[in-house]
């Protein structure tokens, strides 16, 4: 069973990726982390814990982290338009408590992985702030951490926010550039795989008919994303698994096939969130091809089986 951190900025790909990583018995999540991106890193750890307790697992720990950008104070991106305004798909989750764990983020991961040395895998899902932080202020972690699992970037194909980036790398463009160039493990998964990835609306239906409150809120949830995305292609009809292809990843490297490179970010100017990547023999291992048909039905296996509990 492999150690695990899961560091989200709880939109609705992110929660899809939750449950997904709750029914994977090669997991075991030591916690989760959080962020802001697609929301504030306050509602990124509310929506975590919503999302926790719908799926019955409200004793899991949520650490809230960084709310700022790495080497900038402001916070330049948000994504209510995709997400909904709670970032959920505007679909009414039950309320949880307030009680937020008082260890920040950073801390949480430094002391998982001096805890458990070259074991932890992290999977990030959101900007890469929170590893940035942690590196930053314990660089032994780069020989520590046994892998990081990271959504975000596109080296080969155009962004989702520019012509040039995706949203992650967009959100906070600095970490995610240190945390590649860090020296530790990482498989990317970008753009370049998950767009190949597809949730069709005809599974929703099968998930609105559940007979159970998690099926009910979840097809709702993903129907707001599945809008947002055929406004832009309207014969997708379904929408990107990105986060969840990640988590994916984790339990199964096969899901993909990668080419050692190196990946630099661009931190200014209108190309700011570009990954630009060389293959090189030392490194990052980028996805660039997806058994998709496979990677899909594992994922749907898993994530119904805890929808329909």
């Amino acid at each position: 069973m492999k150690k695990v951190i899961l560091d989200v900025d709880t939109g609705i790909d992110d929660a899809l990726a939750i449950a997904y990583a709750l029914q994977s018995p090669e997991i075991e999540l030591l916690g989760i982390t959080t962020g802001y991106g697609n929301v504030s890193a306050e509602e990124a750890t509310r929506n975590t814990k919503q999302i926790l307790a719908l799926l019955q697992s409200p004793e899991l720990k949520v650490f809230q982290g960084a709310e700022h950008p790495f080497k900038q104070s402001d916070t330049r991106h948000r994504a209510y338009e995709v997400h909904g305004d709670n970032g959920l798909g505007n679909a009414e989750f039950p309320d949880v408590n307030d009680v937020i764990e008082t260890e920040h983020a950073v801390d949480f991961i430094i002391s998982m992985v001096k805890a458990f040395p070259n074991e932890v895998t992290l999977i990030t899902v959101a900007t890469q702030t929170n590893v940035a932080l942690a590196l930053e202020k314990e660089p032994s972690l780069v020989k520590e951490i046994d892998r990081i699992v990271m959504m975000g970037g596109a080296v080969t194909v155009p962004g989702n926010v520019t012509p040039y980036a995706e949203a992650n790398f967009f959100g906070d463009a600095d970490s995610a550039h240190y945390v590649l160039q860090s020296g530790v493990p990482v498989t990317l998964i970008g753009l370049d795989v998950t767009m190949q990835t597809l949730l069709k609306r005809d599974e929703l239906q099968v998930w609105e008919h559940s007979g159970t409150k998690a099926g009910q809120l979840f097809a709702q949830m993903c129907h707001f994303y599945m809008d947002f995305y055929e406004k832009e292609n309207p014969q997708l009809g379904g929408c990107a698994l990105h986060d969840p292809l990640a988590v994916g990843v984790a339990i199964d490297q096969s899901f993909v096939q990668t080419e050692k490179m190196n990946v630099i970010v661009e931190r200014e100017g209108e190309r700011r969130g570009q990954s630009v990547g060389e293959q090189a023999p030392s490194g990052i291992d980028v996805a660039l091809r997806v058994d998709r048909e496979r990677f899909t039905q594992h994922f749907l296996e898993r994530v119904q089986k805890g929808l329909f509990a």
